[in-house]
């Protein structure tokens, strides 16, 4: 497989772009970002002073909210590849954006690492063998391990293991946090290269993103979409396995056609604590009829969502299967019997045991 370009006779311009952005920057950002960052590049290789540019114009451009545009160039000055030349003190948000050139910002650190005196330079903490198997007797890591694999979809090989525990000790990082970086570039990125995944673990060790609080915070300002998925996920006791695209168009569903909030999202999932085995699908159901009822806050739930009361119905009798007798002309026989007391039938009893005993003797 090649690449390779197409010439053409006519000339509609060109924006170059330095190889340092695409290899080193561009993967540690979203698309969003990585937008914003190209087209003020573009103008700002033109430099045509009749056009007046700002963070509208770009947001307007590119169809995403003036927010988003703020926010990318908050990110890209953090990265050190950008300055904001503010104008108007009193005015946070009017200001230029000056972008620094990478090649040299690359000399520059090189030149200092040159520099730099032997005994100035900390060597980096690499785990041993001997700590990987110990570490792995440990259960929240063995647990992070098994997850990773699954997030993968392979079994993570001896050396990437000893990498991770690395990034752990090096970036002061969570477990957990470790995970989620795997978690977050197949799931929003689609990307399952080791070396990617490093690159996210830096650009959030870079922004103080080391506990899983901090990172769902960073997630709910610069992800929200993102955000909502974890969130949903912890809500329900899953977040600990991948997230699929199904369970994505789900979720998306709840807040781009239902325009449920995060907070009504999370009184459905309480629901999951009903059942065994909890599921986005169960909590689908749950806000599909919600919606069909128009329940749009909290409060309208115990007033619009209220069990129907069941009927009390009179028990019916129970019926003895008695076996129907069939009469016969006997039934309307009278003993004779019946008009005689006790006492009666004794004495007629008696008198007729002597005349049978008298009978006997006289045969005899």
């Amino acid at each position: 497989m090649s690449f390779f370009l197409e010439t053409t006779d006519m000339d509609l311009g060109d924006t170059p772009i330095e190889n340092i952005f695409i290899n080193d920057f561009m993967p540690m950002a979203n698309g969003t970002y990585v937008k914003v960052y190209l087209l003020g590049y573009k103008y700002a290789y033109d430099k045509d002073v009749k056009v007046e540019v700002n963070n509208q114009i770009i947001a307007k451009h590119l169809g995403i909210p003036l927010d988003d545009v703020l926010r990318a160039w908050d990110f890209w000055e953090s990265k050190g590849i950008i300055e904001k030349i503010h104008v108007d003190e009193d005015d946070e948000y009017n200001y230029k954006v000056k972008f620094l050139n990478l090649k040299q910002l690359y000399i520059k650190n090189n030149l200092s690492l040159f520099n730099t005196k032997p005994e100035e330079v900390k060597p980096s903490k690499s785990t041993t063998p001997k700590e990987l198997i110990e570490a792995n007797q440990i259960p929240l890591i063995n647990k992070m391990f098994n997850n990773i694999d699954d997030i993968m979809r392979r079994e993570v090989v001896a050396t990437e293991k000893l990498k991770i525990l690395d990034w752990i000790k090096n970036y002061n990082m969570n477990p957990d946090v470790i995970e989620m970086a795997f978690a977050y570039g197949v799931e929003r990125r689609g990307v399952r290269k080791f070396n990617y995944v490093e690159s996210i673990v830096r650009n959030w060790y870079d922004m103080g993103l080391t506990n899983m609080d901090a990172l769902l915070e960073h997630f709910k300002s610069q992800d929200e979409k993102y955000y909502r998925y974890r969130r949903v996920m912890k809500a329900l006791g899953l977040d600990n396995r991948p997230i699929t695209e199904g369970e994505m168009k789900i979720i998306d569903k709840w807040f781009d056609e239902y325009k449920f909030s995060i907070e009504m999202v999370l009184k459905g999932c309480e629901g999951s604590a009903k059942v065994a085995n909890p599921n986005v699908k169960y909590i689908d159901a749950i806000l599909t009829t919600w919606y069909k009822k128009d329940i749009k806050t909290i409060e309208e739930i115990e007033e619009k969502d209220k069990p129907k009361e069941k009927k009390e119905y009179n028990k019916p009798k129970k019926v003895e299967n008695k076996v129907a007798v069939k009469k016969t002309r006997f039934h309307n026989f009278k003993q004779r019997t019946e008009n005689y007391s006790a006492e009666e039938l004794e004495e007629i009893a008696r008198r007729k045991r002597e005349s049978y005993l008298q009978r006997v003797k006289g045969e005899a």
